[in-house]
């Protein structure tokens, strides 16, 4: 019997899942982050859960997974290496100059992030590639000789290289690093007709210094964390998470962290969706609320929605995602009162050090202190106990709060939660509303360990009436890094016209990106049968200056499978923008193939029917505040892992479990269904309280 083992790092907890491919048992664990070296906390992590199954070691592991948030925390706070910029003479203050537009449209004061080269690090060299590909200006060897001169004697230890036009012509940059290896040998070189073969300078230009700032970070703790990890046993190649939702193994990462910057939540909506489908609810959005944000997205059809592209701190960043919004509201957001006295929420965060002050060590109040003070987290211990809860503590730091808003100190402990709310509400209508999607028609999936906890409010704010919990909501990141398949993602930018006439060509290309994706099968291993290689193309009418990506069928391009790329992307463009033009000349801008290999993953139990009477699973009652019925009210507490298929619970009510707390309000209606999935049915008050 193997066990396969899937850990995601969070801000505040490591979460470590294994499912034993033997018994089909799920087994949970959180251990306290290690953000100096979370490497630290994984290793732990993983030595309890083994521990917890019972006479296991890493001898039985078949499989390891890992979500990492290491780039993109090196990213958030400016803790990347000393970084150069190589590129076309004329072109060394791109980027620096951007797109030109303000951060902000009505804030003429508005600083635009700092580059992650300074000026004296960005150097030029003589070439020119034309738009068509075609060399006009040879590339100068002794520039590029020079160049490394000099910045072996800058001490520089990452090199980003992005020439104009290289997407077309990429071997001038593949000599600049080969000239690199040889003159500055030990520096972290990327190539931006490798990062990012498409056209928009800038973005790609972005996009490479990126992955150059942090690619020596991500490098050094993947390869240090594979030692640890052979050192404890581990037979296996060890994987990692990419913002496309796909894995891995930690070798091919450490060339493309910039692909990483979504993968700690990335999984946690995969798994979401296979669960979800599963369950009968094919259209979901998804809410995971940790200790320090909260990441939302949409799911149609039990297909993830997929982006190609996203702005970090300012910084465009080019590279298949997941379509996830992030907000700073998490279960350790700080409340703090502005100059006015405006109660306010996030995005500071407690963290894992010093963490809540119901922790025992922090003295700032955050939303679990709220929960703790307003008894809907449990006010003595969390964690099955391992994690003991000052209640004291949470109500001195709410009460600091209260002092500056002028309330009592349940009415700010609830104001926390509303507030707090507002800000996930609002990141939802982003990913929703915004994009023509109404949440309405959705049903909301709430974990990580705060989610299930204002799952009833916050579905109650955006007029969902469905909610489904999944069996491990606390660890549902961890847990889908068993429950996806390993994924490439290759494109190519090659603007022409898009018609009937064009079929032949469009064929070609798709052919070519195809092979790469076969050889990517080839060195991961993938069996035939296991190999899904799925295309898309972004098209936009001609003038127009953004695309629109359209799915692009299996099998041969011939004339009736190019009209029905043309009629689907009409139909897109008409739902998003309301119109459509179908006299106007189309283009294909950038062509897209996805190479996904299954692979072997966690499966769903089955559990057989308990009846409605969910009373065995009462494990006793608590004081909670529920303004709906005007101040602290006596609540049943369930256990969840007592609870049946079948079983009913009417609000008011608590459901705890080792990893999160689920508060039902008065008048919601919990079903469990035959997965062990907890069906909510969100009473209609009127009111978003």
């Amino acid at each position: 019997m193997t066990l396969r083992i899937g850990v995601d790092t969070g801000g505040t907890f490591t979460d470590v899942v294994a499912y034993d491919e033997g018994t089909g048992t799920v087994h949970v664990r959180k251990v306290s982050s290690t953000p100096q070296d979370p490497g630290l906390a994984i290793v732990e992590g993983v030595r309890q859960i083994l521990e917890q199954i019972g006479d296991r070691s890493m001898a039985d592991v078949s499989y390891f997974a890992h979500g990492t948030t290491v780039g993109t925390n090196a990213l958030l706070t400016g803790r990347g290496v000393r970084t150069a910029v190589i590129t076309t003479r004329g072109f060394r203050d791109l980027l620096e100059l951007g797109r030109g537009r303000r951060p902000r449209l009505y804030d003429l004061q508005a600083d635009k992030p700092a580059p992650f080269a300074s000026r004296d690090l960005r150097l030029e060299v003589t070439e020119r590639v034309r738009h068509d590909g075609r060399v006009e200006v040879p590339l100068d060897e002794q520039d590029v000789r020079a160049a490394a001169k000099y910045l072996r004697e800058q001490d520089v230890r990452s090199v980003a290289v992005c020439l104009l036009y290289s997407f077309l012509h990429p071997r001038h940059e593949e000599r600049i690093g080969e000239i690199l290896a040889e003159e500055l040998p030990g520096a972290y070189v990327s190539l931006s007709s490798r990062v990012l073969p498409e056209f928009r300078e800038y973005e790609r230009l972005s996009t490479v210094a990126t992955n150059a700032y942090v690619g020596p970070i991500v490098a050094d703790y993947l390869a240090g964390l594979r030692r640890r990890l052979a050192e404890q046993g581990l037979a296996v190649v060890p994987h990692v998470t990419q913002s496309n939702g796909g894995i891995i193994p930690f070798e091919a990462a450490e060339a493309l962290p910039v692909r990483m910057v979504l993968s700690g939540p990335s999984t946690g909506v995969v798994g979401a969706a296979a669960i979800c489908a599963v369950a009968g609810h094919p259209d979901i959005i998804t809410f995971d609320m940790g200790g320090t944000s909260s990441d939302v997205s949409l799911v149609q059809g039990g297909e993830p929605k997929v982006t190609t592209g996203m702005e970090l701190d300012g910084r465009p960043i080019r590279t298949p995602m997941l379509d996830i919004h992030t907000v700073g509201a998490g279960g350790g957001s700080l409340a703090w009162a502005d100059a006015g006295g405006h109660l306010k929420v996030g995005p500071a965060s407690a963290g894992a050090d010093p963490g809540p002050a119901c922790y025992g060590e922090g003295t700032e109040a955050s939303v679990t202190d709220a929960n703790v003070v307003l008894h809907v987290l449990n006010p003595t211990h969390l964690l099955d106990g391992r994690k003991k809860i000052d209640e004291g503590a949470a109500r001195a730091a709410v009460e600091r709060i209260a002092a500056r808003v002028g309330l009592g100190t349940e009415e700010t402990a609830q104001g926390i939660l509303r507030v707090v709310t507002a800000n996930m509400a609002r990141a939802i209508r982003v990913i929703s509303v915004q994009r023509g999607y109404d949440p309405r028609d959705y049903t909301l999936v709430p974990f990580g360990g705060a989610g299930p906890l204002h799952a009833s409010r916050l579905a109650r704010e955006l007029g969902m009436r469905t909610v489904l919990i999944p069996p491990t909501p606390g660890a549902q990141s961890a847990l889908g890094l068993l429950m996806t398949d390993v994924r490439a993602d290759f494109s190519r930018t090659r603007i022409q016209p898009l018609d009937e006439r064009s079929a032949g060509q469009l064929g070609e290309v798709y052919a070519e990106l195809a092979a790469e994706a076969h050889a990517w099968f080839d060195d991961e291993r993938i069996a035939e049968t296991d190999r899904t290689v799925q295309r898309t193309a972004e098209l936009r009418y001609a003038g127009q200056n953004y695309e629109i990506p359209v799915p692009v069928p299996d099998g041969a391009l011939d004339a009736a499978a190019v009209r029905g790329v043309l009629d689907a992307f009409a139909a897109e463009h008409e739902r998003l923008y309301g119109y459509s033009s179908p006299e106007e000349p189309v283009q294909i801008v950038t062509f897209r193939v996805q190479g996904v290999g299954a692979v072997p993953k966690a499966a769903l139990r089955r559990e057989e029917p308990g009846g409605e009477d969910a009373s065995a699973a009462v494990v006793g009652s608590r004081e909670v505040y529920l303004p709906e019925l005007g101040g602290f009210t006596p609540v049943p507490v369930h256990r969840r892992d007592r609870l049946r298929p079948g079983n009913r619970i009417t609000g008011p009510a608590v459901v705890e479990q080792m990893d999160t707390t689920t508060l039902l309000l008065p008048g919601d209606t919990l079903t469990v269904d035959e997965h062990s999935n907890l069906v909510l049915a969100i009473a209609d008050t009127g009111t978003t309280d």
